[in-house]
């Protein structure tokens, strides 16, 4: 049975439109960089109200963050700044807390907390929420709807991030590969383009990151990326210093690709190439292994629980990696555009390749363990759900390269035999003839690109026509316009001689096929690997989600629930104020405290108080509760049972004589 094989515009253009959909796809439900450090507690926490204004704000954190002088802000009602806009560090052992002085003298209403930061692995979070001094007001405070790291700056910055992933892989990847598995490769012109272009797109997507990182994690404005003096703080930050020392170590990356391109091709002395390629592996790996660690150094893998181990190890998954998809994607160019590659070349690769599969699952498995930390994180995250994306698609990849090994090892050489012009179909030539095209002008003619010369110049195809055609008996004074024309048609014949053995050879047209299946595959389970960067890691949502809802919405309150209301039940001293604390103010039992005061603060002594809680989510309630007077203006009772957490509503009746009466009631938020 004989296999043919596909035509590259055909079948690539499927494929990579297949790929390209699914990329889409997935881009388009991913959020904008999700926090990867959360917020565990504030204080006041959300939606409380206070009697008196604390002094200072404070904000708790799961990891550590990156604060600048104007992250935490406090805004009252008419939207000015009722903080002094210093912050303080009350970082303790792991807990990791910050907070902010208030201003003397703020009156009652409602405040705006809003808090803008960079966590530990380099994304961008943000937040707001409010507190009441005295009873809830209306307030001015508009906050912005955009999410931190989303919008256009955002969407580039993914791209950018999503280019440097890739070209890190070709770069090293393809490297690798003409290094270790076809030497003969490097004097290859689509291999070099290709090794050139994935440098020179890590290097255009670091400057575009470097550029993009103020806009991305501040005002999300593309403006700002040309602004210096945020660019300067980008390079104070770990962010900054890493894409700044990528930058670097991509320029020993050029020397290394310069000298393998160059002056290794041109060693012809068997021991001087051998010192080369010691050298330029030994080079290559230091460089690579950099780069790689510039990543490391600024993300994931460096915050967190055992960062000294979590390092190493992502070091050492990127190199895996960028050697086995950087390595495909040079193989499958290899493949299309030099089919005389070697079995002995493929063999290797598929050795690489799985060494590579067989340290990515050594090295994922712990970074799934670190990054999830349990089966319900694995499932119920949105991380741990791209992860088992990842897994799914790295399952198809391996399936994919297990086919290609089968190929690999039915691979026979290239047939030795040869094709003269009667035996090509006008076809054929047609086709051949279009690649031969530009000799007229000059250029040199990309007939051959796996022979020791790329072009043949057009001198040598007048000479060579010249000596045919005075073989057949015509003049070789031929016109220079029928030369060229005649120096095409002959390049077109090679050209389609060889195509004709590619294709005569199932076994090498069926690797190329599982070959481009798999870097198709590889490009979407590239998009997946970009999106985990940017998405909070399971076990982290998990914890953040456990301390939120061990304190109700507004995370670990350490302080009672305060609620001051005014009252007027229109007799005589029937104005003053209701100041009540629920202490702890979680589920469980409360200490309940009543104070009723004049409206100039002094004690109201009045003949009854009475209490009743209700939760109309759940419909409990309303539970009474009757205080005892204590003395002159003050209630107290003991053991008051709030059954589970939620929104409570608090009603407070107060009775200054026979007649006079009024109800309040107040909704705050109980753990």
């Amino acid at each position: 049975m004989t296999t043919t094989a596909p035509r590259l515009g055909t079948a690539l253009a499927r494929l990579l439109i297949l790929a390209a959909a699914l990329l889409g796809t997935l881009l388009a439900g991913a959020a904008p960089a999700s926090a990867h450090a959360a917020l565990t507690g504030s204080d006041p926490k959300d939606g409380a109200v206070v009697a008196t204004a604390p002094k200072e704000v404070n904000l708790t954190f799961s990891e550590q963050v990156a604060m600048s002088a104007d992250s935490i802000r406090v805004l009252d009602p008419a939207g000015r700044r009722a903080d002094t806009g210093e912050i303080r560090d009350l970082c303790s052992g792991s807990i990791v807390r910050y907070g902010v002085e208030l201003r003397a003298g703020l009156p009652d209403g409602t405040y705006t907390v809003a808090w803008q930061t960079v966590s530990a692995d380099s994304h961008p979070i943000a937040g707001a929420f409010t507190f009441s001094i005295g009873a809830p007001s209306a307030t001015s405070v508009a906050l912005p709807d955009r999410e931190p790291g989303g919008g256009l700056v955002g969407a580039l910055y993914g791209i950018a991030r999503y280019l440097s992933y890739a070209g890190f892989a070709v770069l090293v990847g393809g490297g690798a590969f003409v290094l270790i598995c076809w030497p003969r490769g490097a004097g290859v012109r689509p291999v070099q383009r290709t090794v050139v272009r994935a440098w020179l797109t890590l290097t255009g997507a670091t400057l575009v990151m470097l550029l993009l990182r103020n806009p991305y994690t501040g005002s999300g404005e593309l403006s700002d990326a040309f602004d210096l003096a945020g660019l300067k703080s980008v390079l104070e930050t770990k962010t900054g210093a890493a894409l700044t020392s990528r930058l670097l170590l991509l320029g020993a990356a050029a020397l290394f690709v310069a000298v393998l391109f160059g002056a290794y091709t041109r060693r012809t002395d068997p021991k001087e190439k051998k010192d080369l390629v010691f050298g330029l592996g030994i080079g290559g790996a230091v460089v690579a292994t950099g780069i790689a660690g510039t990543w490391a150094l600024a993300e994931h893998a460096s915050t967190g629980i055992q960062p000294g181990i979590a390092m190493p190890v992502d070091i050492l998954h990127l190199l895996a990696v960028a050697a086995w998809l950087g390595g495909l994607t040079v193989l499958l160019i290899a493949l299309y555009r030099a089919p005389s590659v070697e079995r002995t070349a493929v063999e290797r690769f598929s050795k690489v390749a799985f060494t590579s599969v067989a340290v990515l699952a050594a090295t994922g498995l712990y970074q799934s363990w670190r990054q999830v930390g349990s089966w319900s994180a694995l499932t119920g995250t949105r991380y741990g759900q791209l992860l088992l994306v990842k897994i799914g698609l790295m399952g198809v990849l391996v399936g994919i390269a297990w086919i290609s090994r089968r190929w690999t090892q039915r691979l026979a050489d290239l047939p030795s035999g040869g094709l003269s012009p009667a035996d090509l179909s006008p076809a054929d030539l047609s086709s051949a003839e279009k690649e031969t095209e530009g000799v007229e002008e000059g250029e040199a003619s990309e007939v051959d690109e796996t022979s020791e010369s790329d072009a043949v110049p057009e001198a040598n195809a007048v000479s060579s026509v010249s000596e045919a055609e005075g073989a057949s008996g015509v003049s070789p004074d031929v016109d220079p316009e029928r030369a060229a024309q005649l120096a095409r048609q002959r390049a077109a014949v090679a050209t389609a001689r060889r195509k004709r053995e590619r294709d005569a050879d199932p076994e090498r047209s069926g690797l190329r096929r599982s070959v481009l299946t798999e870097a198709a595959v590889a490009v979407v389970l590239l998009a997946v690997t970009t999106v985990l960067t940017t998405t909070e890691p399971g076990r982290t949502e998990e914890e953040a989600g456990r301390s939120t809802s061990a304190s109700g919405p507004a995370a670990v309150p350490d302080r009672p629930v305060d609620v001051r209301l005014p009252f007027d039940t229109g007799g005589v001293d029937g104005k003053g104020v209701v100041r009540l604390s629920l202490d702890p103010g979680r589920t469980g039992a409360n200490g309940l405290h009543i104070y009723v005061e004049r409206p100039d603060g002094k004690p109201l002594d009045v003949p009854e108080v009475k209490v009743a809680l209700t939760l109309e989510a759940k419909d409990v309630g309303p539970l009474p509760v009757a205080p005892d007077r204590i003395q002159a203006g003050h209630w107290s009772a003991s053991g008051v049972q709030i059954p589970m957490p939620g929104e409570w509503r608090i009603q407070v009746t107060v009775r200054t004589s026979d007649i006079d009466q009024t109800t309040l009631d107040k909704n705050v938020k109980i753990g």
